[in-house]
C-alpha cells in the first residue's frame, strides 16, 4: 500500500457524514464528493483541495505548503505535514475549506461506458 491506512482513516472518520466516494488517484486514495475531490491521502502524505480562493488562508495554518506532483504545482491543491494531520482542530480547519470548495462546484456527470 501506497499510503497511511490510519491517515485514510483519520479522513474517513471526518467526512463521515458526507456522501463521499473513495477512488484510487494519483498514486494514492481520494475522497470524492459529487465527483470532486475534496482530499487524499498518498505516499507523500495528505493533500486538501482548498480552491484558489481559500488557498492563501490555508497556507497561513502550521504545518501547510503547496503541494507539487510530478514537480509540478497543483493549483489550488494544498499539502499537510503529519503534525497538522494528527491535529483534529488543525485537520478539520483544512477539511472545512476543502468542503466549502467543492461545495461550490457544481456535480461532475457520470461519463457514459465506453464501447469496444
Amino acid at each position: 500500500m501506497a499510503w497511511d491506512e490510519g491517515v485514510a482513516q483519520l479522513l474517513r472518520d471526518d467526512l463521515a457524514a458526507e456522501p463521499v466516494a473513495e477512488r484510487r488517484m494519483f498514486g494514492g486514495l481520494a475522497f470524492l464528493l459529487g465527483g470532486h475531490m475534496v482530499c487524499g491521502v498518498h505516499k507523500g502524505g495528505v493533500m486538501f483541495r482548498v480552491g484558489k480562493d481559500s488557498y492563501g488562508a490555508a497556507l497561513a495554518l502550521p504545518g501547510t505548503g503547496p503541494l507539487e506532483m510530478g514537480g509540478r504545482p497543483m493549483v489550488g491543491m494544498i499539502g499537510a505535514d503529519a503534525g497538522l494531520v494528527a491535529d483534529d482542530a488543525r485537520r478539520w480547519q483544512l477539511m472545512a475549506l476543502a468542503l466549502a470548495c467543492v461545495r461550490a462546484l457544481p456535480p461532475k456527470l457520470a461519463k457514459p461506458a465506453k464501447t469496444r
